[in-house]
């Protein structure tokens, strides 16, 4: 099994590193059942994150016909006050969370996470406001989907069945809410692609207990409380 991590300009570092460990150490403890690289749209570059410049090396071009596992993280910046404009110039330190989002419309990585997302063999997970990246591209309608709690509105008012959980698995989707959640996102993918003995070993490696229950849309629907 092969895992392809999205970087973008102004991509969230812990969005990245957070997946990248805990699959490395999965794929470290199965034996090499899973390897795991970082990409970019464009290919192998320098990729800067929203996090005070720091940058990452994407060493290969996304590739669907490659991977099993894509993961797309959010984005690191200003979150801005309401009605406050959000033009900011490239570059510019601290640029707002949607302005940086919004770019990633501007390049081919929209057109590859669809072709990610045709196949049905490929898994595509989100960590924070990655949900929101395929959702500004219109790739996840009708979709259950979970984000940062700050942009589950906007991920719901893009036609997304937008869920306030940690982790939602809807199949071939599988996403994550806030920044911390691609520790959850990894453990759960290494528990569901390799096995729950795979991924305690990992848990316990990182001294960290994955939160929350895995939302499915599976089961009786709860009353209300």
């Amino acid at each position: 099994m092969h895992a392809q991590i999205v970087l973008f300009d102004g991509f969230d570092p812990l969005d990245v590193i957070a997946p990248y460990e805990v699959l490395h150490g999965g794929g470290v403890a199965s034996g090499g059942a899973l390897t795991v690289e970082l990409v970019s749209a464009e290919g192998a570059r320098e990729v800067v994150s929203g996090t005070g410049g720091m940058p990452l090396r994407a060493t290969a071009a996304l590739d669907p016909a490659k991977a099993d596992l894509v993961v797309v993280p959010g984005a690191s910046g200003r979150i801005g006050e309401p009605g406050e404009d959000i033009e900011a110039q490239p570059g510019q330190q601290d640029e707002l969370i949607p302005v940086l989002l919004a770019r990633t419309l501007d390049t081919e990585l929209p057109a590859l996470l669809k072709a990610a997302m045709e196949r049905p063999e490929v898994t595509v997970a989100t960590v924070c406001g990655g949900a929101l990246v395929l959702a500004m591209a219109g790739l996840l309608e009708g979709r259950y989907a979970t984000t940062h709690h700050m942009g589950v509105d906007l991920l719901d008012a893009t036609g997304v069945h937008a869920v306030r959980a940690r982790v939602v698995d809807d199949g071939d989707l599988v996403s994550g809410g806030g920044v911390t959640s691609g520790l959850d996102v990894g453990l759960y993918l290494l528990e569901r692609e390799l096995g729950p003995r795979i991924a305690h070993a990992v848990e316990e490696l990182f001294a960290y207990e994955r939160r929350g229950v895995v939302w499915r849309n599976t089961g009786p629907a709860p009353l209300a409380f």
